[in-house]
């Protein structure tokens, strides 16, 4: 079994070397690793992976190799929610006509006090019901189950896209940044948006200047250097991962891999659903290692432009209304984050990877594009055309 893994980390281009793979077979032996597929991902990736920049395609082997054994998942408080509560015994599948029967509770405010007051009185498990925290019904509160506006409890992965809020640690993959498929026809859209110029040590043989200063020196090889040419243009990108995202996982990355050959200046980071007071470089450190959204203005001037990258496919509130980011309570609303961000950047554009013609049937979209003055494009070559066109106007 470790040897196809060892085999299957090479094919996907993870640099792994045989001395590497003996080490890992010593650690196990030296019971390391204890029996849990947790600690046995970690080890491994300790021993084999010698980049950061290869964790994803190690997270990708890994994932498809040992798919079906253990896996670990971060738990709710179990002295919020005892976990026997939430252990699924089954899904809840309605149709098209059952589920447009079920009613939301009627706003954020209205199912947070609501879940409050479940928190209080229930005092066991539940299955298969319309009120109760539990599993496989049609309350607002649990796993497995459906409701048009509800907090998700203890499910593993997202099944129908219409929580409010997400009681559960959901960890997220960066995007990889070496992507070769598509990447090229990305590359030519992205060119609209350059500004040459020569900066650096001189390096870069100036052909012609040779050529007129040999000249001028009757004949001797007078050589003569510049500095290498690169786009100018400085770029903040900002990248909407997980959830609904995961969908988009490949444009995203070709664009990704586009924008880092494309641009010299450029500066990435990543958020969920909507921008708040914090962003973060590393998906997998998230929850440790936040960085503050003004400290990204502080930092960069108005001299970047700003790119968004989502699908902008949430809850009306997740943009509108303080507290209602889908996985912590923001104190002010998204909305007020995006405008200090277009004041900051007054070059700004937002690439959306759901087709155009979908956006009016989003009211979520609608509500971001109106913030944006209409600065909302298509991920597709047209769309990032249309955006460098307009991050290029004065």
């Amino acid at each position: 079994m470790l040897v196809r893994f060892f085999l299957e980390l090479r094919a996907a281009g993870v640099p792994v070397s045989l001395t590497e793979f003996l080490a890992l077979l010593e650690g196990l032996k030296a019971r390391v690793a204890a029996l849990s597929v947790e600690d046995f991902y970690f080890l491994a990736r300790t021993v084999l992976v010698k980049d950061e920049s290869h964790y994803d395609r190690y997270d990708r082997v890994f994932g498809a190799h040992f798919r079906g054994l253990e896996r670990a998942f971060a738990a709710v408080d179990p002295a919020a929610l005892p976990e026997e509560w939430l252990r699924r015994l089954a899904e809840l599948n309605l149709s098209a006509e059952e589920r447009a029967r079920v009613e939301a509770l009627g706003g954020l405010d209205a199912l947070l006090e609501t879940l409050r007051q479940r928190l209080r009185e229930q005092s066991g498990r539940h299955e298969g019901g319309n009120k109760w925290i539990g599993t496989a019904g049609r309350s607002p509160f649990g796993a497995y189950g459906y409701n048009p506006e509800g907090v998700r409890i203890g499910q593993d992965g997202s099944r129908n896209r219409s929580a409010v809020k997400v009681w559960d640690r959901r960890e997220f993959r960066n995007l990889d940044d070496s992507v070769e498929l598509g990447t090229r026809n990305i590359k030519l859209a992205l060119r609209r948006l350059r500004r040459f110029a020569r900066e650096g040590a001189a390096e870069e043989l100036d052909l012609g200047g040779t050529i007129d200063a040999t000249a001028r020196n009757a004949g001797w090889l007078d050589l003569k250097l510049v500095p290498e040419r690169h786009n100018a243009v400085k770029v903040l990108l900002f990248l909407d991962v997980g959830g609904s995202m995961d969908d988009h996982v490949r444009v995203c990355e070709e664009l990704f891999t586009a924008a880092r050959g494309e641009f010299k200046h450029l500066e990435y980071y990543y958020f969920h659903n909507f921008v708040y007071e914090t962003v973060w470089k590393d998906n997998r450190r998230r929850h440790v290692e936040r960085i503050p959204t003004t400290e990204v203005m502080r930092t960069y001037g108005p001299d970047y432009r700003l790119v968004l990258v989502g699908d902008a496919t949430m809850g009306p509130y997740e943009i509108l209304q303080p507290g209602g980011s889908i996985e912590h309570w923001n104190e002010e609303a998204g909305a007020v984050w995006l405008g200090r961000l277009r004041r900051a950047y007054p070059r700004h554009a937002w690439l959306n990877p759901e087709p155009e013609d979908r956006w009016g049937y989003v009211p979520s979209i609608t509500v971001a594009r109106d913030l944006l003055e209409q600065r909302m494009f298509p991920l597709t070559l047209g769309g990032i055309d249309r955006a460098m066109r307009a991050l290029n106007a004065r």
